[in-house]
């Protein structure tokens, strides 16, 4: 059943991790390649995710402060324009933009003034929410594959691991011996499965969760900001 190479003469199996890998059966070398493929993926997305996330937190700092400094909305935007990946710049972008075209709607508008103000501040409330939710989906994405990674991963090692053990069983029963050296090596390359799960699944979960605490602090700092937008906007067109 195995190669009689990976056993000494006192009946220990001595082979190691690579050896055993080898010495797998195809379908535990399958789920073996379906976790590889799983955990690269992962730990692209979390480099990558956490260079995006850094990016994010610098540019929202540096934003913060210019956004500190500035007495007028107007001499915020330069600023704003040029933090691409802050999402509280994104938010603030996107309500100047609709305030400013609430304005320009106004002049040419011919109902009256409280009118304009409710119709304003519903524009330009409606516009801060869709950039909160677009910046939002924009941080989660790709989070999905690390959950999934997380929770998928232990159980295809798992069918790895039941998998071989049956091969091993299976000619341990054609052989017609089952000393501890006939089985050891079989249930080691099979368990190699489960470890692999693992080893897939657990940076995938503390990532996944770490990022996720992340997004949820950079959201409610963009509804934050966007309700001090708001409040700008209403004594704005209040004292219009």
């Amino acid at each position: 059943m195995k190669d009689i190479g990976s056993l000494d003469l006192g009946g220990n199996f001595s082979g190691s991790l690579f050896g055993m890998v080898l010495n797998a059966g195809l379908m535990v070398k399958f789920v073996l390649l379906i976790l590889l493929i799983f955990s690269v993926v992962s730990w692209a997305i979390i480099f990558l995710k956490y260079k995006y996330y850094r990016n994010i937190k610098k540019e929202n700092e540096a934003f913060s402060a210019d956004y500190l400094k500035s007495s007028k909305l107007s001499d915020i935007l330069p600023a704003a324009k040029k933090y691409k990946n802050s999402t509280t710049a994104e938010v603030f972008r996107v309500g100047f933009a609709e305030l400013t075209s609430v304005n320009k709607s106004s002049r040419e508008a011919v109902p009256s003034a409280d009118e304009i103000n409710l119709s304003s501040m519903d524009n330009v409330n409606r516009s801060l929410n869709r950039a909160c939710n677009t910046e939002m989906t924009k941080l989660e994405s790709a989070l999905g594959f690390l959950a999934t990674t997380g929770s998928a991963s232990p159980f295809i090692g798992l069918f790895g691991t039941v998998w071989g053990i049956m091969d091993t069983f299976k000619g341990i029963g054609a052989r017609g011996s089952a000393t501890l050296a006939v089985v050891a090596p079989g249930i080691s390359e099979a368990l190699i499965a489960t470890a692999a799960g693992l080893a897939a699944a657990i940076p995938a979960v503390i990532f996944y969760n770490y990022f996720l605490n992340q997004s949820k602090n950079m959201v409610q700092e963009m509804d934050n900001f966007a309700a001090e937008f708001l409040n700008i906007v209403e004594r704005y067109l209040v004292h219009k």
